[in-house]
Order: C-alpha cells, then sequence, then structure tokens
C-alpha cells in the first residue's frame, strides 16, 4: 500500500511541477535583454551586440566598447515586430552554399525567430533618427511597454488581435447641416 501512495505523491507533484512552470515563464522580462543593434544609435556601430533595458526614462543599450541612451520623452514612435533570421549563418553559412547536390542550400532552411524594436526620436537639436534593435522572442513588447508607461509615444495604441472600435459614422450616411 505503501508503494502505491508514493506513486501517487510523485505523480501528483509532477502534474503541479508541470502546471506551474510555463506560468514562471510568462512572467515580465525584469531588466535589461540581450540585444542586437542593427543601425541607428550614435556611437554605436551598426550590428552591435549588447544589453538594451529601459532605466530612469530612457532607453539604455550598452555595448562593450560604447553606451548610448535615448530619452523616453523624445521617443516619437516605437514599433515592436516578429521576424525571423538564418540559424546557420556568417562564415559556416556562406561555405556550407558549395556543398553538393544543394546541401548548403538546405542549411538556410532553418531559422530561428527574433523579435524586432523599431524606434524612432529627436535629438536634442531636433533631427529625426531611428534606431532598429533584434533581440529574443517575447521581449520587445515588454520593453515597447516600459517606454510608453515612461513617457514615449507611438502610433500603434491596440493590440493586433483586439478588435477594432465601433464608428459611428457610416459613410453611407450624410451629415446634416
Amino acid at each position: 500500500m505503501t508503494s502505491t501512495r508514493k506513486i501517487v505523491v510523485v505523480a501528483v507533484v509532477s502534474l503541479l511541477a508541470g502546471l506551474l512552470i510555463p506560468l514562471g515563464k510568462t512572467q515580465q522580462i525584469p531588466g535589461p535583454v540581450k540585444a542586437v543593434q542593427l543601425t541607428g544609435l550614435p556611437g554605436v556601430k551598426d550590428n552591435a551586440k549588447g544589453t538594451l533595458g529601459v532605466e530612469n526614462g530612457q532607453l539604455h543599450f550598452l555595448h562593450s566598447n560604447a553606451n548610448s541612451d535615448v530619452p523616453a520623452a523624445s521617443i516619437e514612435d516605437v514599433a515592436t515586430g516578429a521576424d525571423s533570421e538564418r540559424a546557420v549563418g556568417k562564415t559556416i553559412g556562406t561555405l556550407s552554399m558549395a556543398a553538393p547536390y544543394g546541401g548548403g542550400r538546405f542549411l538556410s532552411l532553418f531559422r530561428k525567430k527574433i523579435d524586432t524594436l523599431t524606434v524612432q526620436y529627436r535629438d536634442p537639436d531636433g533631427g529625426l533618427h531611428g534606431a532598429i534593435f533584434t533581440m529574443p522572442p517575447g521581449t520587445a513588447e515588454v520593453i515597447k511597454k516600459e517606454l510608453v508607461a515612461q513617457g514615449a509615444h507611438t502610433s500603434a495604441t491596440t493590440e493586433p488581435n483586439a478588435p477594432a472600435a465601433p464608428s459611428t459614422n457610416s459613410p453611407n450616411k450624410e451629415e446634416k447641416q
């Protein structure tokens, strides 16, 4: 009888652990995230890897050689998106193109998902600039929400899956004057 109880206890604990682990992954990402700045930040080279976070009302990109801060109040638009990139890239991906029977082309089919964050901002002199970042999936939307909470503006205010608000004006009706 005790061995049956042990099996039941282990099964219940395993079931609860299986249910709670995914809940832990849905929490917001604390602090900076690893990102690649594709282009747009002054003083930072293109395709620079570093960490991106929102601290003290500023979008902060920290790279080994350079740092860059963009005040959230100067951000005119923040956009997020989902994309993919080659999983096998750089030198190995290029050299594999020479593989016989199209083997190298087969490697280019393997992709990994990424998030993109695009920021349009004004510098202190009023010049318009933009910066593009890539990061792991699920992180761009969190950074966008933090930026908007600290004063950044965005043109996309509705969620992609949310229904559009019904309009009170019908295109078939004329307004009375």
